[in-house]
C-alpha cells in the first residue's frame, strides 16, 4: 500500500539516491532548497513502509511548480509516481493556484498527460566538456554592455526585472539561489537599467548554467560569458528550442543535445515569452 507523507531533511539520503539512479544533476543543496523554502510542499511515498519516491512543489504567487518526481527503479510501474503527482496537485489546488507547471521527461510525460497537463514548449539539454572559449555575441545592433558580477545590492533590481519579464514573483527562490552562489550571478546593464541576468551552480554531473532571463541584446553576451567561465569543465545548458538564437549560440560553442523534455502546464496557460529565456535551470527556475 502506498502512503504519502511530508519530506524532511532526514530524507535527503533518499532524494540523493533517487537522483543518482535517474542520472539527474541535483545535489544535496538543491534538495535542501526545496525542503527549506517549501517545507509543507515536499513529499515522500512509502510502499509497505519503505520510502521509495519523492516529489517537491513550490508556490510562486498564482503559479506553482511540481518537480523531483522520482521513484525507485525497483518500484516503478506500481502507480507510485501517479500517486505522488495527484497528491501534489491536490495540495496545490488547496492553495488556489491558477497554473501548475512542470518539466516532463519522456518517461514521465504519459503520466502527466493522463491527469490533464498540456504541452507548453520543448526544451533540450545541451552538454559538452568545453576545451576553448567563444567570443561574446551580440544581436547585430549596438554592442551591449559587457556582463559584470552582481552584488547583493543588485538582487532586488534583478528580481524586479525577472518579475516584469516573467509575470511571476519568483523573488523568494531567486534570492535564495543568489545568496548560495553570489559569485556566479552576472548581469548586463544598459543606461543604468538591468537588461538581463544569468546564474550557474555546481551539479552532480556538470555545472548547470541558468537561469538566464534577458533581452535580445543582453542574452547572447550573458550566455557566452557563462559558457566561457565553464571552459574545460562539464556543463549543462537547458534551452527552449523555440529560442533559436540561444540554440545557435550553444551549438556554435560545441554543445550538443543530450536529451529533450517538455514544459507542461495545468490550468491557466502561462504567458511565457520564450525569447527572454536563454537558459532554464530546473522547473521552478524556468
Amino acid at each position: 500500500m502506498t502512503r504519502i507523507r511530508p519530506m524532511t531533511t532526514g530524507d535527503l539520503r533518499l532524494g540523493l539516491k533517487l537522483t543518482h539512479q535517474a542520472g539527474w544533476n541535483q545535489m544535496e543543496a538543491d534538495w535542501l532548497r526545496f525542503i527549506q523554502l517549501w517545507p509543507e510542499g515536499c513529499f515522500v511515498a512509502e510502499l509497505n513502509g519503505n520510502a521509495v519516491g519523492t516529489t517537491g512543489t513550490c508556490v510562486l504567487g498564482r503559479v506553482a511548480w511540481i518537480a523531483m518526481v522520482l521513484v525507485d527503479i525497483n518500484c516503478r510501474g506500481k502507480g507510485i509516481g501517479t500517486a505522488l503527482l495527484k497528491h501534489s496537485i491536490s495540495y496545490l489546488k488547496e492553495r488556489n493556484v491558477e497554473t501548475i507547471r512542470l518539466d516532463a521527461t519522456a518517461l514521465g510525460q504519459p503520466i502527466y498527460d493522463k491527469v490533464g497537463f498540456l504541452p507548453e514548449y520543448e526544451l533540450a539539454r545541451f552538454e559538452f566538456r568545453r576545451a576553448k572559449s567563444s567570443p561574446p555575441m551580440g544581436d547585430g545592433g549596438a554592442s551591449p554592455t559587457l556582463p559584470t558580477m552582481a552584488t547583493a545590492d543588485d538582487f532586488a533590481s534583478i528580481i524586479d526585472f525577472d518579475t516584469q519579464i516573467t509575470g511571476t514573483d519568483r523573488g523568494k527562490m531567486l534570492r535564495r539561489l543568489f545568496e548560495e552562489f553570489p559569485e556566479n550571478v552576472c548581469i548586463v546593464r544598459h543606461a543604468g537599467r538591468i537588461e538581463g541576468f544569468i546564474t550557474r551552480r555546481p551539479g552532480a554531473n556538470a555545472t548547470q548554467v541558468g537561469p538566464c532571463r534577458a533581452t535580445a541584446a543582453a542574452g547572447p553576451v550573458l550566455l557566452c560569458d557563462a559558457l566561457n567561465k565553464c571552459a574545460g569543465k562539464p556543463v549543462f545548458v537547458d534551452v527552449p528550442l523555440d529560442n533559436t538564437d540561444a540554440v545557435k549560440i550553444v551549438e556554435a560553442s560545441g554543445l550538443a543535445i543530450q536529451r529533450r523534455f517538455t514544459r507542461m502546464y495545468w490550468g491557466r496557460k502561462p504567458a511565457d515569452d520564450i525569447k527572454t529565456l536563454w537558459a532554464s535551470s530546473g522547473p521552478e527556475k524556468g
